[in-house]
């Protein structure tokens, strides 16, 4: 399987989930950088916005309303994809809907909703990627977008866990056989910690109070810079966040002990004192394009997601950092060596 990765601007981008938070930055990140870029989701208003603004900026960009839940329509993005620039070089299943509520009172319309979306959208993506990618030379990427929640589940989002972790699965299984029947697609899942989209403004929402994506939570821009180096290095998976990275370290580490602690401390830190306001996205799609949650971005920066597209630097910064902790023992020993 040989795999070439183009530089950015000279790819085509098909970006799901493409008028809101990490879908937004994503897009609108690759035209600033010269990709041409394929916005699909399920609202002309808001896709309209959004392609309007990159073309105004100097961006190549078309739309396609689909819902990613349906094969069918997933194809028309293929097709538009093809028809406006000749194809794709990258696809990304980013486009999820969350359900705010304990798993037992959650109604089963709504629960299969969610998989529809979360789940089987990524699985109508990806096999309409594969299919075309495998018939261009040099093939291409596929990037799917799961959570630290592929890893561990928490309270009060169960169902979405769920779904993430299905996702997780989906994508491993697919890398292996694609890897054995030598398809040229590189498949790339990345893993979000909390981001401050407007996720939990958009969720359903089963609970008393206006839901919000559990602290810390780093700006949307982070994962889109982690998903435009995937599109151009071969990435296997990538957790993006530091603070997600320790979470998950610490669930598969103390699995019982985190039980208790997320058990205890996620149903209060993903709620606030605000009342609930009775709109979401879980049927139907947003008017407006938002990239961010109403309380602003989140962190601008992580310095472990950094690390992780950079290790020859990384590795260059703990090497000096080693240097210069050796050169100031020494340097002390120095100094006390008249006391002794």
């Amino acid at each position: 399987m040989t795999v070439r990765q183009k530089p950015l601007d000279q790819q085509i981008i098909v970006v799901t989930g493409a008028t809101s938070g990490i879908g937004l930055a994503t897009a609108k990140g690759a035209a600033e950088q010269g990709a041409a870029v394929v916005l699909v989701a399920r609202t002309k208003e808001a896709l309209d916005q959004v392609e309007q603004e990159i073309i105004g900026a100097g961006g190549r960009a078309t739309s396609v309303v689909a819902d990613v839940g349906d094969e069918v329509q997933i194809q028309a993005v293929v097709d538009r994809a093809v028809e406006a620039f000749g194809g794709f070089d990258t696809w990304v299943n980013d486009a999820g809907v969350g359900v705010y509520g304990d798993i037992m009172d959650l109604p089963s319309d709504e629960h299969e909703r969610l998989f529809q979306t979360n789940y089987w959208g990524v699985v109508h993506g990806s096999k309409a990627a594969v299919r075309h990618l495998e018939t261009r030379e040099g093939g291409g990427t596929l990037i799917n977008v799961g959570s630290i929640n592929s890893d561990f589940a928490i309270p009060l989002l169960g169902a979405y866990a769920a779904s993430k972790h299905a996702v997780k699965g989906f994508t491993d299984a697919l890398r292996m056989e694609l890897r054995h029947a030598d398809k040229p697609v590189q498949v790339t899942l990345v893993k979000p910690s909390g981001i401050g989209t407007p996720f939990s403004e958009h969720a359903r929402n089963h609970t008393e109070n206006e839901p919000q994506v559990a602290p810390p939570v780093y700006a949307p821009e982070v994962v889109a810079q982690a998903i435009l180096h995937a599109a151009t290095h071969k990435v296997r998976s990538v957790t993006v966040g530091g603070a997600g990275r320790m979470m998950v370290g610490s669930a598969q580490l103390w699995p019982r002990l985190m039980d208790r602690v997320f058990g205890w401390s996620m149903p209060r830190v993903q709620q606030t004192d605000d009342p609930k306001t009775p709109s979401d996205n879980l049927f139907e799609g947003r008017s407006e394009g938002r990239l961010y949650r109403k309380k602003g971005a989140g962190r601008p920066f992580s310095a472990y997601s950094t690390a992780k597209r950079r290790p020859v630097l990384a590795a260059g910064l703990v090497g000096l950092a080693a240097v210069g902790a050796t050169a100031l023992i020494i340097r002390g020993g120095r100094l006390q060596a008249p006391l002794r």
